[in-house]
């Protein structure tokens, strides 16, 4: 099946814009999988390198690059005749990245995030980002997300991800372009929540991660992973999201990944924090973003608007602004009332799916 997909991206021209861990990463397995790729460098001297030493020594050292993966600083370059564009900028920028990269795309080019997070100042999700920001329509606008440590990745450990499309036939061209020999692409067209998914699990990483700096042990790491997810699902289906969604790589799997692995960003900012480093140490000793703080307040704001609680994603909040101690930080403990809830709760006229995707949560037969 391999071999198949090798051979169906056989000429298949992609581009990659950005080229820090995961962009780099990203484009070795586009480059594995049999595509023509090209990777932008905004700076000069990381194009050169990939371009000739095969190499991205400050964002993925000790890796050698696929021969045939090609990179440059030149826009137009890296773009002229693509069909596929990945996009693998941070969250902040990627509205003046799109708006650059614009006179040089082709009007049938689709649009692929790799982005795990939310616009702070519109609070949209990437996808709605290159909505609002290019004259594309929503079978040209894709997300690949799942449990994606770059570093494991570009080691080649085997692993997977979830492509999604309004359009399922993009969303399987998207899927088939990144089907390497140790990668395997999955398609749904739900793009909300597999957007979703890779967003909120970035603040639930943050609060495993700060736990983790203070040094609590497993109990409480898995009790905030579970009621993590509860949160997670809830935001979720009130933004419009299949449910199962969560369930499923982009969902859970992500989620077991990046609140585990020391190599998360996410999980890394947290734990010194937890350790009583400020958020400015942080930024200078990781010399990398961590999304999940720039996305808290935008999605507690779009929480609020969805009439949905979210207890660990506010601490969290409070913990970044100083106002509660890392070492309070126990959201899964408290209710208002003291009363004992429900673990999930998805408001619907949709029972009968939602009541077994609850089950199967609790480990019961639907």
């Amino acid at each position: 099946m391999i071999g198949e997909s090798a051979k169906r991206n056989r000429g298949r021209r992609v581009a990659v814009i950005g080229a820090g861990s995961w962009g780099t990463t990203f484009a070795k397995v586009l480059a594995d999988a049999g595509c023509d790729v090209t990777i932008w460098a905004r700076r000069p001297e990381v194009a050169q390198e990939i371009q000739v030493a095969k190499r991205n020594s400050q964002y993925l050292p000790g890796i050698n690059l696929p021969k045939g993966l090609k990179a440059t600083s030149d826009l137009a370059q890296v773009l002229r005749g693509a069909r596929l564009v990945f996009l693998a900028v941070p969250s902040q920028t990627m509205r003046q990245n799109l708006i650059d990269i614009e006179p040089y795309l082709d009007r049938r080019s689709v649009l692929v995030s790799l982005v795990k997070g939310v616009e702070k100042t519109t609070t949209m999700r990437m996808s709605e980002v290159i909505a609002d920001t290019l004259d594309v329509g929503p079978e040209r606008i894709g997300v690949v997300s799942g449990p994606n440590i770059a570093l494991e990745i570009a080691k080649e450990q085997p692993t997977g991800g979830v492509a999604s499309c309004a359009d399922l036939q993009v969303a399987q061209e998207i899927a088939t372009a990144c089907t390497a020999p140790y990668f395997r692409g999955y398609v749904n067209t739900d793009v909300i929540g597999t957007e979703l998914g890779g967003v909120l699990k970035n603040l639930i990483a943050l609060a495993i991660g700060i736990v983790d700096g203070v040094g609590y042990g497993e109990n409480t790491k898995a009790a905030i992973i579970t009621r993590g997810l509860a949160e997670m699902t809830e935001f979720a289906v009130a933004s419009g999201a299949d449910p199962t969604t969560l369930s499923g790589l982009a969902g859970l799997g992500d989620l077991i990944t990046t609140c585990q692995s020391p190599l998360s960003r996410n999980n890394t900012a947290g734990r010194l924090i937890g350790q009583g480093y400020t958020q400015e140490e942080t930024r200078e000793q990781m010399q990398q973003v961590a999304e999940g703080i720039t996305s808290v307040s935008p999605v507690l704001e779009l929480a609020r608007e969805r009439g949905i609680e979210m207890p660990i994603v506010q601490q969290v909040q409070m913990v970044l602004q100083g106002r509660m101690a890392p070492k309070d930080l126990g959201p899964h403990l408290t209710t208002e009332d003291g009363v004992p809830q429900p673990e999930l709760s998805l408001g619907t006229d949709r029972p009968g799916l939602w009541r077994r995707f609850v089950n199967r949560m609790k480990g019961t037969a639907a």
